[in-house]
């Protein structure tokens, strides 16, 4: 059997991310997947390869008109849309295989099917809330078996990748508080491709700067989301972000009060990740870089304690297009699709 892909949204970064981790599938290479409809409303009938030159293979390939009539017919969708434009697409999506009997598995890259909680989608995001889909970060309890089955997927955001990471095994075995500390540095491809005086070069590179920090930012509820479902106490988040001069890549750090050693809160990380092919918890001592993940799919985790102020204090280091993004979204379509979870997906970053 031989299964047919599309992407919505593939002129973006998370679009064209998707599609250099599919021509590197080797379910590609085998011929049993194929790439189909490559969607961009403004974009459409221009070359992929103006937009994206490091996609050789595609490069004479046009860009389609983004509509479920296109769409339709795959076996997979992948959706890279910006925030609330998912919604409707995946319901003309639905209606399209209730008259053809059969639906695509789709995939969501947005925002608009990760929040449980309609009041807080419709306090955040300012639309009405589209529903919830079965949350794509299987390394969380229960979440790879509730993908085996799915149908649709809503791909985490970047930032709560990073976080939910890097504090899971803590809130999950009780040695935290009931105050979670995240602060992100994340590298510009984080803001997606469009203009923005702000990602200018000029007003990035060398220096580092806080925004929508002191629980603005909309990634705040949906890392309390996936923190909270590990506990009964009422936890309290605090997030800031921070852009640094870099194209990709998120350092988060994740603080909270704790009884345990330094010692201990090592092994409980050791033992929450041994299994987990894409989670790497350093050795003590040794820190996450961004660079050491680059291009990959890969986590790395650094864990210690400060014995005197008694703050567990917890590193993270995600390519925010590969593990992040684009990277957690082709993770999902291989559970989702009976595949080995690793196909298509490295472990090993570009360094220097």
């Amino acid at each position: 059997m031989t299964i047919s892909v599309a992407v919505a949204g593939a002129t973006g970064y998370a679009g064209c991310e998707i599609l250099r981790l599919l021509l590197g599938h080797p379910a590609y290479h085998r011929g049993e997947l194929t790439i189909g409809a490559l969607c961009a409303n403004r974009n459409a009938g221009q070359r992929v390869g103006e937009f994206h030159p490091h996609l050789a293979p595609l490069a004479d390939r046009q860009f389609d008109k983004t509509s479920a009539d296109v769409l339709a017919g795959h076996d997979v969708v992948f959706m890279a849309l910006p925030h609330g434009h998912s919604g409707a697409l995946a319901k003309e999506l639905t209606e399209k295989a209730g008259d053809a009997g059969s639906a695509p598995v789709v995939i969501d890259c947005a925002a608009d099917f990760r929040l449980r909680d309609a009041a807080a989608w419709e306090k955040w995001y300012e639309s009405p809330h589209q529903g919830t889909w079965p949350y794509g970060l299987p390394e969380l309890a229960n979440h790879r078996e509730a993908l085996k089955t799915a149908k649709t997927v809503a791909v985490p955001g970047c930032f709560p990748t990073g976080a939910s990471l890097a504090m899971y095994p803590a809130v999950a075995a009780g040695i935290t508080s009931d105050d979670l500390t995240f602060v992100s540095f994340t590298g510009t491809s984080g803001a997606g491709r469009g203009a923005n005086v702000l990602n200018l070069h000029a007003e990035v590179s060398g220096s580092a700067k806080a925004y929508k920090l002191a629980g603005r930012h909309r990634h705040t509820p949906e890392i309390l989301q996936n923190m909270q479902a590990l506990t009964d106490q009422k936890l309290k988040i605090s997030f800031t972000p921070v852009l640094a001069p870099m194209p990709r890549g998120i350092l988060t750090t994740a603080i909270t009060t704790t009884s345990a050693t330094a010692e201990e809160a090592q092994q409980i990380y050791e033992n929450a990740y041994q299994n987990e092919p894409f989670v790497q918890v350093l050795p003590y001592g040794q820190q996450p870089m961004t660079k050491s993940v680059l291009g990959s799919n890969n986590v790395q985790i650094a864990v210690d304690v400060d014995p005197d102020s008694q703050k567990l204090i917890v590193t993270s280091a995600i390519d925010n297009l590969v593990k992040g993004t684009a990277g957690g979204a082709v993770q999902c379509m291989n559970i989702v699709l009976g595949w080995d979870e690793t196909d298509g997906l490295s472990t090993v970053g570009v360094a220097p």
